[in-house]
């Protein structure tokens, strides 16, 4: 019989960093109040009163440091869980993750190791406002040496976390805030999802919709509009972001012709650009349309609730982009 248990997307990360620091007492966690409070989400719940104050432990408020704290227990052979409360406040540790966790293992020629998973929590849609609402993901992609993940469910949520714990490289697990109580079904066992394999969340014939984390989700219920009006859309998740899976993503645009990709993120200079770019690099001969890209405008992310709705796509906005993409044809060679 299946296992029908059903987990919210933050029970999900619990549950895969409690059982990777029971499988591996090197596995621990730190950061900012994620020992008897749980954390800013509630995502380390029961961690500290499970394990110990010495294996989930509570921290200053200073990213760089946390961070800091996670390079040198990794390159001396522990496998940390670092937390930064808000994706916004990485850029308080850049130095940390750009110049050290992403790089010694290519500046000591391969012999160091940093088993390291940077967490935060991304994405806005809590009213959280331009310090605390940001999708920074495209930045960090931007850095060799890192591994960048963001899930879209419970289900790939616990097995991308487990694939991050034990991979011997720095990986950046990035929640997003407004999936954490989305609910699927998740087996009990520990499993692991490949890093850098996307999935087809829906298979299509018509058009292509690259979208990942809460996008994702939102493209899902564009593509069941778009159904009704006999536009099929071949729905793909890269689930990793780096490593991207570029040939799942071109050999779909090379099935269905068209393209559309969707992120939170601000448009200009998002991911949407790279994906673009490798699919004309790819499979431009097979494409009937330009790639369009929907992300957000370049703006800050507003506080205001009706501000901040119309400023993050939506299904909406993705039902208009398709539904345009559609009417454009480029005559083929």
């Amino acid at each position: 019989m299946s296992d029908e248990r059903k987990l919210s997307y933050g029970q999900a990360f619990n549950e895969a960093v409690s059982q990777m620091m029971e499988a591996d007492p090197d596995v621990f966690c730190a950061g900012e109040d994620i020992g008897a409070f749980g954390g800013v989400f509630g995502t380390f719940l029961g961690l500290q009163a499970k394990f110990g104050e010495h294996r989930v432990v509570d921290t200053p408020i200073s990213e760089q440091a946390i961070v800091g704290l996670g390079v040198g227990a990794s390159v001396t052979g522990l496998r940390p869980i670092v937390d930064l409360m808000f994706m916004d406040f990485i850029c308080v540790a850049l130095d940390q993750i750009v110049n050290q966790a992403a790089k010694l293992k290519y500046m000591f020629g391969g012999e160091a190791s940093l088993p390291m998973t940077i967490t935060t929590a991304g994405g806005g849609g809590l009213s959280a406002a331009a310090q605390h609402s940001q999708s920074l993901e495209a930045l960090l992609c931007h850095i060799p040496g890192l591994k960048v993940v963001m899930p879209s469910n419970p289900y790939d949520m616990k097995g991308l976390m487990i694939s991050c714990i034990k991979d011997n490289n720095p990986t950046v697990m990035i929640k997003h805030k407004r999936l954490l109580g989305m609910s699927a079904v998740v087996p009990t066992e520990a499993y692991e999802i490949p890093l850098g394999k996307g999935n087809i969340l829906r298979p299509g014939t018509d058009v292509t919709i690259v979208a990942y984390a809460r996008m994702a989700n939102e493209a899902l219920i564009a593509a069941a509009e778009l159904a009704k009006e006999g536009i099929e859309c071949e729905i793909i998740d890269p689930r990793t972001l780096q490593p991207l899976d570029a040939d799942l993503i071109v050999d779909s645009a090379k099935k269905t012709n068209r393209v559309v990709v969707v992120h939170e993120a601000v448009r200009f200079g998002g991911l949407g650009g790279e994906i673009a770019s490798q699919i004309q690099e790819l499979a431009f001969d097979y494409l009937d349309a330009p790639v369009t890209r929907i992300g957000a405008p370049f703006s800050p992310v507003p506080f205001s609730p009706a501000l901040e709705q119309h400023y993050i796509p939506d299904a909406k906005t993705i039902l208009a982009g398709v539904r345009e993409i559609m009417q454009r044809n480029v005559i083929r060679g």
